[in-house]
């Protein structure tokens, strides 16, 4: 059974990352109901917190069916995270995470997010100051480096388990790398299996299958998985990974009724939360990853996103159903 100080999570959790404009509570609502054993809210600024702006006390919106969850927060300046961290955790989370891995330039080259891997010092009191400031388990995500040059990963672990965070997250990529190339989990199986490390360590990145979670699990040891980008516009993909973990076989690829369903539920939620406005300007990034591969969807998925009507935009995706059903079980044949 792998524990976050008093959080059971299983016996290899997959956790949902915290994704900027993605994870948000419509988007954990689908994750959550398709397996999602740990989730993360958006990352939040520690500025935005303290000056209570309305964008990022709004991502401290939790429910009680997404528990477990955690609320990471990111800044550079330590007195600031520590009085978000104190905000936060008055939302009553399940723990408060650490952003110490963002790549974007706003946020990294400010000495936020990844940033902080070039000061380790920092990095430790800052974190620090955060576990001596709130009574909840407080967690890292973070990245292997700021380059190749740079990567210090087995000290990073150490540095902040000694400082008293419950458990680390680690992206298999540097800053500059930000998105491309390969994940190495090379050092993320160096931090597991070191003998000073007694916390529990989840591998990021790349993960993107139920045959692959299963190769890292065995490769490299790790307690858990988190997964990100293969969950956007498929939420069936911890159900997917957890079912071949345990059989060795793979579960049924989502229905297209599948997929409208959960793009209209999604859909639903997002104007429930955001408002109309918000609600549909901000799911438009979504219709390409719930249909994706689906051949001539393009011009539909232009109606979609140009439309301005909550009523025509459910009537669209009902369309679908329609309009590509031959397509999509020709999609499914040549997977």
């Amino acid at each position: 059974m792998v524990k976050i100080a008093d959080i059971e999570l299983g016996e290899f959790p997959l956790l949902l990352a915290p994704m900027e404009d993605v994870s948000d509570p419509p988007f954990r609502a689908l994750c959550k109901e398709n397996g999602a054993d740990m989730m993360y809210t958006e990352f939040i600024s520690a500025e935005g917190l303290i000056r209570d702006a309305e964008k990022s006390v709004q991502k401290l919106d939790i429910y009680d069916y997404e528990r477990p969850i955690g609320i990471q927060i990111f800044g550079d300046k330590i007195d600031s995270m520590r009085e978000a961290a104190a905000i936060a955790e008055e939302a009553e989370p399940e723990l408060i995470d650490i952003n110490y891995g963002c790549p974007v330039k706003k946020v990294a080259c400010k000495g936020a997010g990844a940033g902080i891997l070039l000061d380790l010092p920092k990095m430790q009191q800052m974190t620090k100051e955060i576990v001596d400031n709130v009574k909840l388990p407080v967690t890292v995500k973070t990245r292997l480096g700021w380059d190749d040059s740079t990567i210090k990963i087995v000290e990073v672990a150490k540095r902040l388990q000694d400082v008293g965070i419950q458990a680390l997250t680690i992206h298999g990529r540097t800053r500059k790398q930000m998105y491309k190339g390969f994940a190495n989990w090379e050092p993320i199986a160096e931090v597991k299996n070191h003998p000073d490390i007694h916390i529990p360590i989840f591998g990021n990145g790349d993960i993107d299958s139920p045959e692959k979670a299963l190769e890292y699990k065995n490769k490299y040891g790790v307690d858990g998985i988190m997964i990100g980008r293969a969950s956007i516009g498929y939420p069936w993909v911890f159900n997917e990974i957890k079912h071949f973990l345990k059989t060795g076989e793979r579960l049924a690829p989502p229905t297209l009724e599948d997929r409208v369903d959960a793009a209209k539920r999604h859909f639903k939620f997002s104007l429930e939360w955001k408002g109309d406005r918000l609600g549909i300007y901000e799911m438009r990034r979504h219709y390409t990853n719930y249909f994706r591969g689906i051949h001539g969807f393009k011009s539909h998925r232009m109606q979609l996103v140009e439309s301005d009507s909550p009523a025509e935009v459910f009537q669209l995706l009902d369309e679908v159903l329609v309009k590509f059903a031959e397509a999509y079980k020709e999609e499914l044949v040549t997977a």
